[in-house]
Formats: structure tokens, sequence, C-alpha cells
């Protein structure tokens, strides 16, 4: 399995760049024709690929993805190393671990029959590409289980995950010369100040209840780029502010999209376009909870340690078959911390326990 992640680790694939992700496809393929004895069928969509293996007729759905989030050339900077059984590199947690896992695990079976393996290649981006394709076979499946990287060092499984959102919101002025007649000009940029503070207000006008708790559950809505003008000398004619969304709940969703749709202009002359919207709908604790059930009294017969669920901020291809009543279980991947950051890291000891455990749920959900 070591040297099998090695492998992965080493062929780097940053979402953006569209050949580094074809060739990741090409290595995670073989390793996954090497274990399983089939061929992946490989789907291109938009430049990006991905790939998928089904054993007769699905009814598990095992979901993972093999874009990451570091350019190329990361590897100079974050090498692959195994050191006092700590294995680093980028994307090592999030999440090749997790297809090393998942492809042993699917190989100890006696038949991999009734599973469709998913493998995308723009999950660190949205899906955009993939979420038909997860979501049509989601919708035939009784399970799916996704293997990302648990929710912590300790291992939790990740049990509900926030519905996703995201905006942009385009300030459009008028351009003078910052010098001789500033006043004729409408200052995007400072529109774009009122409307950041307006942004960052909203998540106390979701509503409370008596005890003051927020009706629609703990939603962030979060400013994060904003950028404006063009010359030093210029009053800025446009300024843009990109906004982050995390929701509990579609109700959320909604509100939030609802005062997003909802801003107005406070400078005169300033107009304002709201471009995007919702993205992954929330995975409910609901669509996990028959699934964290079993893998617990799973886990227990076998003597590993109690399993812990937790729900999360981030979102993941998980929300989408949650989203079409697919009953999802995610976290199954490798065990560790630091993921997208320069701590990443897999906790090697723990991720025989975790395919051996994910080879029970597949046993127990097929038949």
């Amino acid at each position: 399995m070591l040297a099998d992640l090695e492998e992965l680790v080493r062929c780097e694939s940053f979402s953006a760049d569209h050949a580094a992700v074809a060739r990741s496809a090409a290595v995670v393929g073989a390793l996954g024709t090497r274990l399983l004895g089939a061929g992946p069928e490989t789907i291109v969509i938009d430049g990006v690929t991905h790939l998928r293996w089904i054993f007769g007729t699905p009814r598990v759905l095992l979901v993972g993805h093999h874009d990451t989030v570091w350019p190329l050339g990361s590897l100079r900077n974050h090498p692959w190393s195994v050191t006092d059984g700590i294995a680093r590199g980028p994307g090592v947690l999030d999440m090749k671990a997790g297809l090393v896992q998942m492809l042993h695990a699917l190989a100890s079976l006696p038949s991999p029959d009734g599973v469709c393996v998913l493998v995308s290649g723009d999950e660190e981006v949205g899906s955009a590409t993939s979420r038909e394709l997860i979501e049509e076979t989601a919708r035939a499946c009784r399970a799916a289980f996704v293997l990302e990287a648990s929710a912590d060092e300790r291992g939790a499984l990740k049990t509900a995950r926030k519905g996703t959102s995201r905006y942009e919101v385009v300030v459009r002025g008028r351009a003078a010369h910052a010098g001789l007649d500033p006043q004729k000009g409408v200052n995007a940029a400072v529109e774009a100040a009122h409307q950041v503070l307006s942004i960052a207000g909203l998540s106390a006008s979701l509503g409370a209840d008596g005890g003051g708790h927020s009706v629609l559950g703990l939603a962030t809505v979060t400013p994060t780029l904003l950028s404006s003008g063009s010359a030093r000398n210029t009053v800025p004619a446009l300024a843009r502010v990109s906004v982050d969304v995390r929701v509990p709940t579609t109700a959320a969703q909604d509100r939030v999209d609802e005062l997003m749709r909802g801003l107005t202009a406070r400078t005169p002359g300033a107009r304002l376009e709201v471009l995007g919207g919702r993205q992954r709908p929330p995975m409910t604790p609901e669509s996990s909870a028959e699934l964290f059930a079993l893998a617990s009294r799973l886990a227990k017969e076998s003597g590993e340690e109690l399993l812990r669920g937790i729900a999360v901020g981030g979102a993941s291809d998980g929300n989408y078959t949650a989203a079409v009543g697919c009953p999802t279980l995610d976290g199954l991947g490798a065990v560790g911390a630091g993921a997208h950051a320069d701590s990443e890291y897999v906790d090697v000891a723990r991720m025989v326990p975790r395919a051996r455990l994910l080879a029970r749920l597949i046993e127990h959900t097929t038949n």
C-alpha cells in the first residue's frame, strides 16, 4: 500500500492543470487494473479526466477524487517521505491515501460484484464536470462510501457536511481622475467596502430562536477575495467581492441566496450585479445515520476503537450522493491531518484497519 501511495503522490495532479490530471488518471487507472483485474472506463468531460469501474449491477458506490490543490512543482518543497510511521507529500491525505485504501479494500473481497468505483478529477474545484456522473450512479445505489480523509487526527468519520454556495458581487461605478475630478467619479472601491460589511453581517440576518440560536443553524457568509481599480490615480470604475457560504440545511442555503440577491448599492450612481449561487447541497446527519451505526458495529466486532462521527464545514462529493437520496458515509479514507496545508500527513498504521473496515462495509451492503 505504501508503494502504491508513493506512486500516486509522485504523480502531481493539480486540478487546474488538465494534462497533469490526465497523467494522474492513467496512474490511478493502472493501479486499479492491477488490483481489480479490470481496467476503468476513462471519461473526459470538458478536458477533465474521470475514472469509473462498474462490476455487475451497482448497489454500492465508492467515491473518490485524484485531483489535488497542489500546483505542479510542489514536490520540490514537500517531497514524498515516510518517517516514524508518518507519510507526507502533496495530496497524500486529500485524498491519494484514500484511493489506495479503497482499491486495496475492494481487491481483498472474493468478488467486486455490485460495486461502482468513481474517481473524479475535479472535486477540489466543485466537481462541475463529474457531478452528473456521481448523481446518476448514486440514485441507483443503496449506499455510497466516500474515501475522503477522516475528520480529525483521531479518525472521526464525517456524518454531516455543510452545503456550499459561491457568489461574486460585481460593483460598477464610473472612472474619473483622482486628482483633478474625483467628484465626477463613482468610486466602486468605496461601494465594495459597504458591500463587504453588509455581506459579513448577513449571518446575523438569518434569524434566531428565543435562546439566541440561529434558526437555520450555523450558516457562515464570508467575504473572501476583493479587487478594485485600474490605476493609482483613477477613481475605480469596477470592483469585485467573492463570497464563501457554508450552510447546514437547504432552508439556510435558500435564505442566504435570497439575502445575497437582495443586496443594494449604498453609493449614488453605483450598480451591483450578484453572480454565482448554490453549489453543493448539504449532507444532513439523517443521510449517514444507518451506515454510521453499521460501521460502528463492524468496528466493535473487529475489536477496533470506538468510531466517532462529527459534522464538518467542508463539502465533498458526498454532498451530491446524499442529496439524491443515497445513504452516504464520508471520511472513510486516510487518518491524518493538515489537508491543503504544508503540514499534511497520513498516519500509515491506520491505513490497513481503515481498508478492512471499508471491505466489511462493502460486503454487508452489497449482499
